[in-house]
């Protein structure tokens, strides 16, 4: 898509003044990676793997982009749009489903749901996030859209929405079967658009927790992401096993404010899983740090609408805009440019995507996030018209 080009801005010093609609979860911002030291190889028994910051910068990538089997991250999906339906309010979390017969028929991991059985929203994602249970997700999927295949059919929509351009999932779990694949920086990007959803990491971080509780027969759920024991600041997300696939991970972690993304995929055991994700951990904590670009509410300029009945669009930021960088990096000039959509006319209703923000920091390649009509703007009348004419002459 061409773009026209409206105003550049540029401030010395750490904090600048930025502005933009910032990423909910919708269309990702396009991650850029950095041009840093030569990679050190942190994932040497993977297939492929990603190192990325929730910033969207990428710090370290192998095989990226090539399309692989994920077993069970499949459900990284498959959460968010549990997540998204409590969002829109088509879930409540006290909720309880009835399991069908389809969905109690699943095997590999499960909690063992029997037919006719209910189960709250909580309990379910809690058995899909930390136990991976099979049966749980196709008892969520067929309340949210009436049946499993309607609700893949959602999982590749909402995939071509981030643009994951690797990805074809044909089921809600990752259980085995033709044509399903994804791939390490699809999952990542996917993986970003949950941690959108902070309630997830209530159950993503949790070593062990129960359900059917109150019952004869609880239910004891041990999550089988290890690393939430055992690596400071790991609070989810995913593992995954299947013989195509071999051992997968997409992880998260934070510290100090700073939080990355981790995904191994086809790792021959789950301690190389596990020690190569902690490598890349530990290569994202020690060499890169977050920066400040913007601060909530600072003006970045105005951008002229055609046709439309004000004379300029202030754009502000509506939080603060941060990068990630390499540690030590000097301080220096932050770039911020805002890209129009050529055929951009007024009227713009609130919430319309007008184009690109494009934020960047030194010699460090650019991010761009999507930029959105901060509020309604309206067509020009007649009148507004007249009103500029002395200015026109």
């Amino acid at each position: 898509m061409r773009y026209r080009l409206v105003v550049v801005v540029v401030v010395c010093a750490a904090v600048c003044a930025p502005a933009f609609a910032s990423s909910d979860g919708g269309e990702a911002p396009r991650a850029a990676s950095l041009p840093v030291m030569a990679q050190p190889d942190l994932t040497p028994n993977a297939r492929a793997a990603i190192l990325m910051a929730d910033t969207g910068e990428i710090v370290y990538t192998k095989n990226a982009d090539q399309p692989l089997p994920p077993a069970s991250i499949t459900k990284i999906m498959t959460m968010l749009l549990v997540m998204e339906a409590i969002t829109r309010k088509q879930l409540t979390w006290t909720e309880r489903v009835r399991t069908s017969e389809r969905a109690a028929s699943m095997g590999g991991s499960q909690i063992f749901l029997q037919p006719g059985e209910e189960m709250t929203v909580s309990d379910l994602l809690k058995s899909v996030a930390m136990a991976s249970a099979n049966d749980a997700a196709v008892v969520l999927a067929e309340r949210i859209a009436g049946s499993e295949a309607d609700f893949v059919a959602r999982m590749n929509e909402r995939a071509a929405q981030l643009g994951m351009r690797n990805t074809r999932f044909q089921n809600v779990n990752g259980l085995p079967v033709p044509d399903h694949y994804t791939s390490a920086s699809d999952i990542a990007r996917m993986s970003r658009a949950l941690l959108a959803h902070k309630e997830v990491l209530t159950y993503t971080r949790a070593y062990e927790d129960y359900v059917r509780r109150d019952t004869p027969k609880p239910f004891w759920l041990v999550n089988t992401n290890k690393l939430v024991r055992v690596y400071d600041g790991a609070d989810g997300l995913k593992t995954g096993y299947t013989q195509d696939a071999q051992f997968c991970l997409a992880a998260t972690a934070q510290r100090n404010g700073v939080r990355w993304i981790a995904v191994v995929l086809g790792a021959p055991s789950t301690k190389n899983r596990n020690s190569e994700v902690a490598a890349m951990f530990d290569y994202g904590f020690a060499r890169f740090e977050r920066r400040t670009i913007a601060e909530a509410g600072q003006r970045l300029g105005t951008v002229a609408i055609e046709g439309s009945a004000r004379r300029e669009v202030v754009i502000t930021a509506t939080h603060p805009v941060t990068m990630i960088v390499p540690r030590n990096t000097p301080p220096s000039k932050s770039h911020v440019t805002i890209r129009v959509q050529p055929s951009l006319r007024a009227p713009i209703a609130s919430g319309a995507r007008m184009g690109d923000l494009v934020i960047g920091y030194g010699s460090l390649p650019p991010v761009t996030h999507p930029l959105f009509a901060p509020h309604a703007i309206a067509k020009a009348t007649f009148w507004t018209r007249w009103r500029d004419v002395p200015r026109l002459l």
